[in-house]
């Protein structure tokens, strides 16, 4: 199966979540993908070998382990190579700057990005975010405070903010 939204991807393999298994990939360059199995834009079955011990992957899924243990929730560190326009990965990049704990909105990260005016353009490159958790799109909330799309469902998204401790509206 070919993949053109993908980078080469060298590797790859499973993480079990609280929240359900993950699939993780990379390149030779960094961490590519991480998808939960039932989120919206989850490529399929990759072509690509199966290797825990792949560098990038084994720092993915030490950190993740961190991260669902932590109260304190320490930043990523994993390299990552993401594929995308420039626009998106601009929006991915404005994504890595909320702190865990934080949140921001979406007109928030189109202006981060360098484009106040393409607040929809931002969600759309919001929600292409070919790695969840790490790029960490479930901390954009609506402009009026509440919850909005999440490729990985809602439920997920108020989990993860809950686990960060953000206040999160029943």
């Amino acid at each position: 199966m070919t993949h053109a939204r993908l980078p080469a991807l060298t590797a790859q393999s499973r993480i079990d979540t609280p929240l359900g298994p993950l699939t993780v990939a990379a390149t030779d360059q960094g961490l590519a993908g991480l998808w939960f199995d039932d989120q919206a834009h989850h490529p399929g079955l990759l072509d690509v070998p199966v290797d825990d011990g792949q560098r990038f992957i084994a720092q993915a899924r030490q950190e993740l382990e961190s991260y669902w243990s932590a109260a304190a929730r320490a930043p990523f560190s994993v390299p990552l190579d993401l594929l995308g326009t420039p626009f998106q990965r601009a929006v991915w990049q404005a994504l890595l700057q909320i702190a865990p704990g934080r949140t921001a909105t979406y007109a928030e990260i189109a202006a981060r990005a360098g484009a106040p005016a393409a607040v929809r353009a931002a969600g759309a490159a919001i929600g292409r975010n070919p790695v969840s958790v790490i790029v960490p799109c479930h901390r954009v909330i609506g402009r009026s405070g509440g919850l909005t799309g999440y490729a990985g469902g809602l439920p997920r998204k108020r989990a993860l903010l809950q686990l960060e401790g953000v206040a999160v509206a029943a």
